[in-house]
């Protein structure tokens, strides 16, 4: 059943529950009044002429009611994200796509100094030309039965494009990945039966709706199953949100491994006592932050894997299966196999390749985009870009990236990149390689390998100018005789382990 129609089902079966408690704006929102409230929208979302309509709204009440009443419309939610260039990305999203709407806030663009892009609508505004008639039509429609009101909506099929959602763009342009009714509502079937979820559950929801396991994990899943999300809009404000966690009871939360970390530091004992699943993705857990919650809150924090293009799950530890250190293992529904990375046959338990998975919560596929589809998904199974093994016991060990990207505090760097601007600007006669190695609080860092010793602060100060501070290298390691491979490439790997020797 497409998701919107659960959550209206949910809506009515939970009416007087509050669906969000929005810690931003200091707002309670009943599954009745989200419900109304998305219809109003709904209605107002529907006379806009594009097929797709940009969303760039932070995790809140707004989000929550703007984003189902966009699907409710008929229309597909293009999410936006605002944390990095958000001008740019409403200009690329709106070429991509070929549309013009996006409705945002206007609180956001002064709070993170946006300029204004054409096409624009402000959520305040339409909420302010609210009438009482759309008020008192809404109410009554959303008494109907159930049955009735679905069938008053614009028809969709399960696999409908439910929300377009951009990929880092690492190295390339990022991508808009499809994801359907059926992808997403799939991951929350899995998540549900692994989990052990129920009604009785409240997510705290502070990831962005722009990223794939903030948009299923902190807004679909809850109001699809009848939590109560509790929501904030800054996932960076370390100190507050373990204090809400601890006033609202909260009992689930899902975050990055550099969120988390900024939880624990800040955390008294206590704040987290009401939680029973603390679940880590989108980037590796170091150790010490397994050990951290583990003695700080006598909490197991459990990781997990996915990608955009998977809805994101594709495996997870749960209290019941827990390995630390692994990803844990596939939802339910889900395959996962290993194969080795020139000729694609299927590796044995303990044995290290390229990671497939195959399942319906596999994208749709990229929009516009039938060449890299087609790349990326054969025959149901979808190359993840990443490497790891499945232990005996169907444990997947994430070892790392094939293609050269690193995720530095949740962010995705190109190392290609940096390499060609470090390249730049060396001395002739020097070459280079740059090479991620583990960090103990960003989860990676940039190291630079070259073959003469270099001025490092001449260096570094020539780079700031044609590249982000993220992207610069840390450090710089000395090797005479860069090693290569039979084929006369660079011996990427052997690199990596000499520089972490030396760094």
């Amino acid at each position: 059943m497409p998701l919107h129609h659960e959550f209206i089902k949910t809506a009515k079966k939970y009416g007087k529950k509050f669906a969000v408690i929005d810690r931003t704006l200091n707002r309670k929102v009943t599954y009745t009044k989200a419900l109304i409230g998305a219809l109003i929208l709904a209605k107002k979302i529907k006379k806009f002429k594009d097929g797709f309509t940009g969303v760039m709204i932070p995790n809140s009440a707004g989000s929550h009611l703007t984003t189902p009443a966009v699907v409710m419309a008929g229309k597909v939610p293009v999410m936006i994200n605002y944390s990095t260039g958000a001008a740019d990305n409403c200009l690329y999203a709106q070429k991509k796509c070929g549309f013009k709407t996006i409705i945002t806030s206007r609180a956001l663009l002064e709070k993170i100094n946006c300029p204004l892009v054409p096409g624009m609508i402000f959520l305040e505004d339409m909420m302010a030309g609210i009438s009482t008639k759309d008020k008192i039509s809404a109410a009554l429609k959303s008494k109907l039965p159930a049955r009735m009101l679905l069938k008053s909506l614009p028809h969709t099929a399960e696999d409908d494009t439910v929300v377009i959602l951009f990929t880092s763009g690492s190295e390339k342009e990022p991508k808009a990945v499809q994801l359907t009714h059926r992808n997403i509502a799939s991951n929350i079937r899995g998540l549900k039966e692994a989990g052990k979820l129920t009604a009785a559950d409240s997510m705290m929801s502070i990831l962005p709706l722009f990223h794939v396991f903030g948009h299923t994990g902190n807004f679909w899943l809850p109001l699809v199953i009848g939590m109560t999300a509790v929501t904030y809009a800054n996932p960076l404000d370390y100190k507050k949100i373990p204090g809400i966690m601890r006033e609202e009871q909260t009992t689930l939360i899902a975050a990055t491994p550099i969120f988390l970390a900024g939880y624990l530091r800040n955390s008294r004992p206590g704040d987290f006592a009401s939680v029973r699943l603390m679940i880590s993705g989108a980037d590796k857990t170091p150790k010490w932050l397994l050990q951290g919650y583990k003695e700080k809150h006598d909490i197991n924090l459990l990781e997990g894997y996915g990608c955009t293009e998977t809805s994101p799950v594709i495996t997870v530890n749960i209290p019941e299966a827990f390995r630390p250190g692994s990803a844990g293992r596939p939802l339910p529904s889900v395959r996962v196999k290993i194969v080795n990375i020139n000729t694609g046959r299927e590796l044995k338990h303990g044995q290290e390749g390229k990671i497939l998975t195959k399942g319906e919560m596999v994208m749709k596929g990229y929009f516009d985009d039938i060449e890299e589809t087609l790349l990326r998904i054969r025959d149901g199974w979808y190359e993840t870009g990443d490497m790891g093994y499945l232990d005996e016991d169907g444990f997947l060990w994430h070892t790392g990236r094939l293609k050269r990207f690193v995720k530095i505090g949740g962010e995705m760097v190109s190392l290609v990149k940096t390499e060609v601007e470090l390249e730049a600007v060396l001395p002739e006669g020097i070459d280079c390689c740059v090479v991620e190695v583990p960090d103990f609080l960003k989860g990676a860092r940039i190291i630079a390998a070259v073959t003469k010793a270099v001025d490092r602060k001449k260096i570094i100060k020539q780079l700031s100018a044609r590249l982000p501070a993220i992207a610069l290298p840390k450090e710089f390691v000395v090797i005479p005789d860069l090693p290569k491979m039979g084929s006369g490439k660079i011996d990427f790997r052997t690199i990596t382990d000499m520089v972490r020797r030396e760094s």
